[in-house]
């Protein structure tokens, strides 16, 4: 098991939701582009503080720094990330484009943390609250948003339409998708037992 000191251990914290700077809203029904913002009218913004109920964690960082930033070696080592990869979600860049975007955008659970740090660029991770209504959350360059093991979500680029991104996994990546309905999936129990209605 890794040893860490006292500074490791507060530079690996999640940010203060008080502190937090993050635009999430609830979305509307539209069916149109999911690549728009998709606000009710009026907005209904969703704050930090009620993401992190949902186990919605968030850092903001240096995206630029990423190679000798401190404070990301300290997260990485406190929550065992030890796998790393950089991303560019683009129609240049991504193969398979359409239907990877396709396959992103399907509500789903993993059997572990889906985390990201946006590098570049900007999209949305959409969640569902405990009344099974979406929260969107826009994700720009420097955000590292944690999404719990378990928690409905989904992801698409803005218009934007494009986001370069650092995925980090405890171990071996597997990036299992469980699409919807998973009342009965061990994940999504887990994640009931620690962050659902109380």
């Amino acid at each position: 098991m890794a040893t860490f000191t006292g500074r490791e251990w507060r530079l690996a914290q999640a940010d203060d939701p008080a502190n937090v700077s993050i635009d999430a809203w609830y979305m509307d029904d539209s069916s149109e582009d999911q690549r728009l913002p998709h606000k009710l009218e009026p907005n209904q913004p969703v704050s930090p503080s009620a993401l992190r109920k949902l186990g919605v964690l968030y850092w903001k960082m240096d995206a630029d720094a990423y190679e000798t930033d401190e404070r990301l070696a300290a997260i990485r080592k406190l929550r065992n990330y030890s796998w790393m990869e950089i991303l560019t979600v683009s129609k240049d860049t991504l193969p398979n484009y359409e239907e990877k975007i396709k396959t992103f955008y399907e509500e789903h659970i993993h059997d572990d943390e889906e985390i990201r740090m946006i590098m570049d660029g900007s999209g949305f991770f959409d969640v569902r609250d405990h009344d099974d209504k979406w929260i969107r959350i826009h994700c720009k360059k420097g955000d590292l948003i944690v999404l719990p093991e378990g928690i409905y979500h989904r992801f698409t680029l803005d218009e934007g339409n494009c986001a370069k991104a650092m995925r980090l996994f405890v171990g071996e990546p597997v990036w299992t998708p469980y699409n919807r309905p998973q009342e009965e999936h061990a994940s999504r129990k887990k994640y009931l037992a620690q962050f659902g209605p109380k």
